[in-house]
């Protein structure tokens, strides 16, 4: 018998690198209502998730920084739409793919019944958001 991962069980950890974590804080904690936990000297700790929560670290990078094409931490939530509105009415916009239909909102409806949103936040840090059915 295969003895279990120690990792499996763990509470995972996010990683997001930002140049301006002023601004960062601002948008993570002001756009999308995180909890903000700490401001330590190499990042900003949010708590994402349901009780008890995992962290969210936003990294002082600095000038360094050079955010990539790809999503790179995302949320997974029931009733996208109004999200979407909530988040709309905060200012955050939302990304368009060429090639990929998405709906006025900026929602993609996938293959297999998925919907996705896409956006940046202050650094141009690509983050999703999604909801699945079952």
């Amino acid at each position: 018998m295969l003895a279990c991962m120690p990792l499996t069980h763990a509470v995972p950890t996010g990683f997001i690198p930002s140049a301006n974590t002023e601004a960062a804080r601002a948008f993570y904690e002001g756009a999308l209502e995180l909890r903000f936990i700490a401001d330590e000297p190499f990042a900003l700790v949010f708590r994402v998730g349901p009780d008890p929560g995992t962290d969210l670290r936003v990294v002082r990078v600095g000038a360094k920084h050079q955010p990539v094409e790809f999503t790179i931490f995302g949320w997974e939530v029931q009733g996208l739409e109004d999200v979407v509105d909530k988040l709309m009415a905060k200012g955050v916009q939302f990304r368009r793919y060429p090639g990929m239909e998405q709906d006025e909102r900026g929602i993609w409806h996938a293959p297999g019944r998925a919907k996705i949103v896409w956006f940046q936040d202050p650094d141009g840090n690509t983050l999703s958001i999604a909801e699945h059915y079952a």
